[in-house]
């Protein structure tokens, strides 16, 4: 296959070949909600994307006192 011949990217359109594509499936409850079929370059950013936005927030928790759970 050649590039006049792959598939574009799904998020830059630019064609990529199946070698260097890579697919990213978002899953809930084993049914597939979404697939993106990336460039390399894409790739890595989709990757840092994801680092970031799952990092836990840096807000400082504030403890009210209240140790009591009540589950209804």
């Amino acid at each position: 296959m050649t590039d006049d011949e792959a598939d574009p990217c799904d998020d830059c359109r630019d064609p990529v070949s199946d070698a260097l594509a890579r697919t990213v499936r978002l899953t809930v409850d084993r049914s597939q909600i979404d697939s993106q079929r990336l460039c390399p370059e894409c790739f890595a950013d989709w990757i840092d994307r994801y680092e970031s936005e799952m990092q836990p927030d840096e807000r400082p928790v504030i403890e009210d006192g209240d140790t009591d759970i009540i589950v209804d």
